[in-house]
């Protein structure tokens, strides 16, 4: 069947690698025009360059509100009005609280949550004009937090939050907003986590389903369906939405976890602060030093 997707301008930020550049290539495939949105522009171009229709490529710091409107103003040139914005672009880092560096853990806030914020911002003109789509990516840390990743989580719990009020105030004027709720995906950040004892044993520890990694194509092609339906929750995988009715006990069970492995961890070894997680991670290091 003929996606709605045929011919419309779809916006993904955070689309130099992983869910984001997966999603773009099954966007695409859908016939959509996409915008790629992101740090790495040479890593944006060989994406683009992998996709089977032309795409335009924007360089671009999420967390920086006047930039975001000149790349707005370049999707608008290139490539018309969008009709979906996906805000996916998010970084990670782990390890405990108080041995993390106030202004990374600030950063994964700022890139995460006000980032998200700045791309709501620069492109609902264009979704109220085109009755568009917004796609907020979430994670299950929005659902139940965990412990060793507490600006990841405190993000991740913000832009559900934000989405939720976002979609009241903008519903009566025909815009869409969904939140896209993903597991562990196959991504450098995920990697990279792993590479981390305590932050892998955390995980082994979680029910079966949940602990296991899922390729980035298969989360895409869930989120793609989610644009095409306007959605207003994304599954990925679709196990999760089981978890929203009983996430008021998830706090007690991610305790009685914790209090089981830290102490273990903790003796065996220093539990270290990890700092920013996966390539995409040390991009946005290596870009904010930079502008610095």
């Amino acid at each position: 069947m003929r996606s709605p997707l045929v011919d419309r301008t779809v916006v993904i930020t955070g689309a130099a690698r992983g869910v984001g550049a997966a999603l773009a290539l099954e966007v695409a495939r859908r016939g959509a025009r996409v915008a790629l949105l992101g740090l790495e522009k040479t890593i944006l171009e060989a994406v683009a360059e992998s996709l089977p229709r032309p795409a335009l490529t924007v360089e671009v710091d999420v967390t920086d509100s006047a930039a975001m409107d000149a790349a707005a103003q370049m999707v608008r040139a290139g490539l018309g009005r969008p009709s979906a914005v996906v805000a996916n672009a998010g970084i990670a880092e782990g390890g405990p609280f108080l041995d993390s560096d106030p202004a990374s853990w600030r950063r994964v806030i700022d890139v995460n949550l006000t980032g998200s914020a700045h791309t709501a911002r620069t492109f609902l003109p264009d979704l109220l004009d085109t009755g568009g789509y917004f796609l907020q990516v979430a994670s299950l840390a929005s659902i139940g937090a965990a412990p060793m990743m507490s600006a990841y989580c405190a993000s991740k719990a913000g832009v559900e939050s934000f989405a939720h009020s976002l979609r009241a105030e903008v519903a009566h004027h025909g815009v869409a907003v969904g939140i896209a709720y993903l597991n562990w995906t196959d991504t450098d950040m995920i990697r990279d986590a792993d590479r981390y004892a305590v932050l892998r044993e955390l995980r082994s520890h979680m029910p079966p389903p949940a602990r296991r990694v899922y390729p980035a194509a298969t989360v895409a092609a869930r989120l793609a369906r989610g644009i095409e339906r306007r959605r207003t929750a994304v599954y990925a995988p679709a196990w999760l939405r089981l978890t929203q009715p009983g996430r008021a006990a998830l706090p007690s069970l991610v305790l009685r976890v914790s209090r089981r492995a830290l102490p273990r961890l903790e003796a065996e070894g220093p539990v270290a602060y990890t700092g920013p997680l996966g390539a995409g991670g040390l991009a946005d290091r290596a870009a904010s030093e930079t502008k610095a």
